[in-house]
């Protein structure tokens, strides 16, 4: 049965900032899909059939083709509600891989926790069913992101890594939003979660 989280909804695109604005990556990395995207596009990448220092290896040599030329990177950081889960240990171990070899390009970047990120683009980190008042499971709330990132920017999110790709466009999102170059307007509700992201003191460079 198709339901609301299957649906691929169709808006007109959110214009892109005109003349030279940061080039902003947003990442959501994972084990076996990594989402990623940049202000008008998404994409994703596989790591199957690997693990250990490989993957991890290979993580970061994919993720840094996509940010080597960034001006900014915004990264989503660790859900510790499921700080228990097979691979935790290695997906942190990813993400700070990622940080350090943005470190040593001296690319500034951020990271947004999984609540902040649903917030910018919902309204609300929780989230309940209308009718039955229970609360949604992590699934459903990655399928409401993915639908208000489609409507808010008119990107289409699509195949099996949609909601990855919806999450890496809602950080680039965020970040572009705190850089002064915002993608679409974003209520109040939503842009509330850009307070409670540590940003980057060092100044951001300009789209060269």
């Amino acid at each position: 049965m198709t339901t609301l989280f299957d649906l691929n909804p169709q808006a007109p695109a959110a214009p892109i900032p005109v003349g030279p604005h940061p080039t902003v990556i947003g990442l959501d990395i994972a084990l076996i899909t990594s989402g990623v995207a940049g202000p008008g596009w998404a994409d994703h990448f596989r790591t199957t059939g690997l693990a250990g220092e490989d993957r991890l290896s290979r993580i970061v040599e994919i993720a840094a083709s996509f940010y080597r030329n960034a001006d900014f990177v915004v990264i989503e950081g660790a859900a510790y509600s499921m700080a228990k889960q097979v691979g935790h240990d290695e997906m942190s171990a990813a993400r700070w891989m990622i940080r350090c070899d943005l470190r040593k390009r001296d690319i500034p970047f951020a990271v947004v926790t999984p609540d902040s990120r649903t917030i910018y683009a919902t309204g609300k980190a929780r989230h309940k069913d209308a009718d039955t008042g229970k609360k949604l499971t992590a699934k459903q709330v990655k399928g409401m992101v993915r639908i208000e990132a489609s409507l808010r920017y008119g990107v289409e999110f699509a195949g099996t890594a949609r909601h990855d790709e919806a999450d890496a466009y809602v950080l680039m999102a965020m970040g572009m939003d705190w850089l002064g170059y915002a993608l679409a307007e974003v209520p109040t509700t939503h842009s509330r979660a850009l307070k409670g992201v540590a940003w980057p003191t060092q100044t951001v460079a300009v789209a060269r």
